[in-house]
C-alpha cells in the first residue's frame, strides 16, 4: 500500500473505516482479492511475484495493512519480502503486540516499512524504521510512505475528508470512500516533503490517487467493520488508471 486513511472507534455503525490505495508498477503481477485456496480464512489480493500480500483480513477479524517507508538511499540487497508480514500476522495466533514486538528482533531483515495489524477491536503500528510499537488511538488516521499522521499534504487530505465523512454519524457507503481515493489532483511544489527523489517526481507521486507511465495506484480498497462485526471488504482494481472490475465480500 502507499495510502492507507483510516478511522477507528468514535462512532456510533463502527469499529473500523478503512479507505487504503495501492501503488506499484503496473507490471508487477498481482491476483485481486479472494479468499486464499492455500489459506482459505484470509482475504487478500496477493503479490504474485513474492506471494505476499499489502492488505488482509481473516474470517475471525484479524486485520494488517503495509506500507513501504520512502528512502532512496536504502538500497539493502538480499532482504526478505515485506509482504509476508502481513501474511504471517493474518496466520498467527497471538496479539498484535506479541507479534510486534516480536518483528522488532528481526526488522534489520526488511528494508523499511509501516505496518498496521490487530482487530478492530485494538489496532497497534509499527515502523522498523522509528522501532517502536505504538497502539492506535481512536480517531481519524493516515499512513503513507513516512510514519503514521505524518503530515503529507496527501494523508492531510485523505483525513480531512474521511473525517468530514463519518462525521456524518451515518451508514457509509462504499462508493463514497472509492471518491475519496480516486482524488488524482497533485499538489503544488511548495508544499511537497522532500523525500530525495527529485521535485518531479514528488509532484507525480503526491496525489492520492497516482497515474503515471509505468507506475500508479493498482487497486483501491474499502473496508468496513460495525459493532457487531460486520465485515464489508470491497476491492476496486485498475489497469493504468482506468477502472477494471470491483470484487465485494461480506461475512
Amino acid at each position: 500500500m502507499c495510502l492507507i486513511n483510516f478511522h477507528v472507534h468514535d462512532h456510533p455503525i463502527y469499529h473500523l473505516v478503512v479507505a487504503a490505495n495501492r501503488d506499484e508498477f503496473y507490471e508487477r503481477p498481482t491476483a485481486p482479492a479472494h479468499f486464499w485456496v492455500d489459506k482459505p480464512d484470509l482475504l487478500a489480493g496477493r503479490d504474485l511475484s513474492q506471494k505476499g500480500t499489502w492488505l488482509g483480513i481473516t474470517k475471525y477479524g484479524r486485520f494488517a495493512a503495509l506500507t513501504n517507508y520512502r528512502d532512496p538511499s536504502e538500497q539493502k540487497k538480499d532482504v526478505r519480502s515485506r509482504g509476508e508480514i502481513v501474511t504471517d500476522f493474518l496466520e498467527s495466533d497471538i496479539t498484535a503486540a506479541e507479534f510486534l514486538k516480536s518483528l522488532q528482533q528481526k526488522r534489520s531483515e526488511y528494508a523499511g516499512f509501516n505496518v498496521i495489524a490487530g482487530t478492530a477491536d485494538e489496532l497497534f503500528y509499527y515502523s522498523n524504521i522509528e522501532n517502536d510499537v505504538k497502539k492506535i488511538s481512536p480517531g481519524t488516521h493516515g499512513l503513507c510512505n513516512h510514519f503514521l499522521d505524518t503530515p503529507w499534504p496527501k494523508v492531510v487530505k485523505g483525513k480531512a475528508n474521511l473525517r468530514k465523512l463519518v462525521e456524518q454519524n451515518r451508514v457509509i457507503q462504499p462508493n463514497e470512500l472509492f471518491d475519496l481515493l480516486q482524488d488524482a489532483e497533485p499538489f503544488p511544489e511548495e508544499q511537497l516533503p522532500n523525500t530525495g527523489v527529485g521535485e518531479q517526481l514528488e509532484r507525480v507521486l503526491s496525489p492520492l490517487f497516482i497515474k503515471s507511465e509505468g507506475y500508479g495506484t493498482r487497486s483501491s480498497t474499502v473496508l468496513l467493520i460495525d459493532h457487531e462485526n460486520n465485515i464489508t471488504f470491497v476491492e476496486r482494481t485498475y489497469r493504468e488508471g482506468e477502472f477494471v472490475e470491483d470484487r465485494t465480500f461480506k461475512f
